[in-house]
């Protein structure tokens, strides 16, 4: 008979952790009421499809998300997977910053075992709640082989998605993860995982970050644009100690005529500049000033994605061309 595969369910709180009045409340519960060892209990099917244990890293809704515990988890997750016998990590979250919480992983993890991120849109309390299925999918999925070398994935609703490219569609409704106009990379059919796409992105094995000693990440800020802005909101960024600043821009990344300035001196004071965008879908790519304003161009990265490469990348260094050969790779 073969082994069953070893997978580690990680806690940190969330919808799926959720605990509200009645089966037919679906906002306004509480986030992370339980422990991931009443998750584990009300799913046994799971134990037919691998060795489960769990460990409650944290119990928060995923909208107090930090830097501090982004550092700690991808550092577990790595102790994790240099042990033998442990196939994959299943991290269950809150949708909130699901989705960055899991590129975070993405380019810190350093081991092609799958790491699987799942969440759940209703609460655990409710009526046709999501968050077991999900649960069973994600521990399917980290025990695949299937999955082996595929980057973090994300498990919700029958659909497998990239870390990369996946981000929150909807505020309430269940199939709200989704990777726009690059799509899913595979389905849950019959409770098994079925892959179609990969992304060619480098990641998780592949990536050349190293955050294992790093105790803090560096600041960095967004700056949102709109009709009649300024610059007042990226100086007041800089006043407070950001180390780079990430733009959602309008359209192609294109800059308003009153903020402009500003940035490019904020780029060319040392301070990196990535131009990304508001859209929400589509590439950023460089223009001919570019160069000589000191900027760099998000590719298709959304600016939450962008802003965690940035993170990143001022571990190393702050020149603008090598932070941008970074965003052309990830």
């Amino acid at each position: 008979m073969m082994r069953k595969p070893k997978v580690v369910i990680l806690g940190t709180g969330g919808t799926i952790a959720g605990k509200a009045g009645s089966n037919t409340e679906m906002t306004g519960y509480q986030a992370g009421e339980l422990g991931i060892q009443t998750l584990i209990d009300a799913v046994p099917e799971m134990l037919e499809a691998a060795d489960v244990t769990g460990e409650q890293f944290c119990n928060i809704g995923s909208f107090d998300m930090t830097n501090d515990i982004w550092l700690s988890l991808s550092r577990r997750v790595n102790e994790l997977l240099q042990q033998q016998d442990v196939n994959g990590v299943v991290i269950t979250h809150g949708t909130d910053t699901l989705e960055e919480t899991a590129y975070f992983l993405n380019l810190t993890v350093k081991s092609s075992k799958p790491v699987v991120l799942v969440g759940a849109m209703r609460p655990a309390t409710a009526m046709s709640a999501d968050g077991p299925v999900n649960l069973l999918n994600a521990v399917t999925l980290a025990g695949s082989q299937e999955a082996v070398g595929k980057g973090v994935l994300i498990a919700m609703n029958d659909q497998i998605n990239g870390a990369r490219d996946a981000t929150k569609t909807n505020t309430t409704h269940v199939e709200t993860f989704k990777s726009w106009e690059l799509g899913y990379l595979g389905y849950f059919q019959n409770g098994q995982p079925v892959f179609y796409k990969t992304s060619l992105r480098r990641h998780t094995a592949a990536a050349e970050f190293d955050v294992s000693k790093v105790t803090a990440l560096p600041r960095v800020d967004i700056i949102y644009l709109h009709v009649n802005c300024d610059a007042v909101l990226a100086q007041a960024a800089v006043a407070a100690g950001a180390q780079g600043l990430v733009v959602a821009a309008f359209g192609h990344g294109n800059l308003h005529i009153d903020m402009k300035p500003a940035l490019i001196k904020i780029a060319q004071s040392g301070i990196p500049v990535v131009r990304s965008t508001r859209v929400g879908n589509g590439i950023v790519s460089r223009i001919a000033t570019d160069d000589e304003n000191k900027f760099i161009v998000a590719d298709s990265l959304n600016p939450q994605k962008a802003r965690i490469l940035l993170q990143l990348a001022l571990l190393t260094t702050k020149e603008p061309q090598e932070i941008q050969r970074m965003f052309n790779e990830y």
